[in-house]
């Protein structure tokens, strides 16, 4: 079975840049669409970014957009999410997902439901 496993966080501050990994087992790499989703403390599990399964389209939420990226190593079954411009309200702890298939849908990809496979999370906290 698919396994998920996150690496890369820590405590910063702001401003800085810390770049989250997620290491993928189990199944075929490209069948899959991978997703980065956070949940900070009281809040709801929100999402932060998707990459297809070929790697070439990427998605973000708007509160991410221009300073994180998502990109994938397939010869090393690895998913990165770079995250720069760090601010306090990015803290939380955040997840690597995987869902198979080919629906590229955004509707499809931003929802946590949608995902198969889950990591256990890594925490990151951003200090002011």
């Amino acid at each position: 079975q698919v396994q998920l496993v996150e690496s890369g966080g820590g405590l910063v501050q702001a401003g800085d840049s810390l770049t989250l990994s997620c290491l993928f087992s189990g199944g075929f790499f490209s069948n899959y669409i991978f997703g980065w989703f956070r949940q900070a403390p009281g809040k709801e599990r929100e999402f932060v970014a998707a990459i297809r399964w070929d790697g070439f389209s990427t998605n973000y939420a708007d509160s991410v957009k221009d300073r994180f990226t998502i990109s994938r190593d397939k010869s090393k079954k690895v998913v990165n999410l770079q995250m720069n411009s760090l601010k306090p309200e990015d803290t939380a702890v955040y997840s690597c997902a995987a869902m198979s298939g080919f629906t590229w849908v955004r509707t499809v990809y931003t929802k946590p439901e949608s995902y198969n496979a889950w990591g256990q999370g890594t925490q990151v906290t951003v200090s002011s």
